[in-house]
């Protein structure tokens, strides 16, 4: 995993653990970013970490509505924050967090 994915990952996996710790403002640009995806691919990743208050799924949950196996959902989760990485709404993003 390249520095911009491993950023993006951590910064998923601190606000599913943690959603009260983002701003109104933080997390409207959260969803703009992850509107980015196709609506199953989005899904997949909010429920993959458990953001918005959604119940965090187990891989074979979410392999199961991808219709896939856990190998594949998994690889298409690590592409779709991979591609979300290399945007410019986390390019942005990413540099109001290293200003807190």
């Amino acid at each position: 995993m390249d520095s911009l994915t491993r950023s993006l990952h951590s910064f998923l996996v601190r606000v599913g653990l943690n959603p009260t710790s983002l701003s109104p403002q933080m997390e409207h640009y959260l969803e703009h970013l992850l509107y980015l995806l196709p609506p199953e691919e989005e899904e997949a990743v909010t429920h993959y970490y458990g953001l918005f208050g959604a119940q965090r799924l187990s891989l074979q949950e979410i392999a199961k509505e991808l219709e896939s196996s856990q190998e594949d959902a998994m690889e298409r989760i690590d592409q779709c924050v991979r591609k979300l990485a290399v945007t410019p709404e986390w390019q942005m993003l990413n540099q109001i967090l290293k200003k807190k």
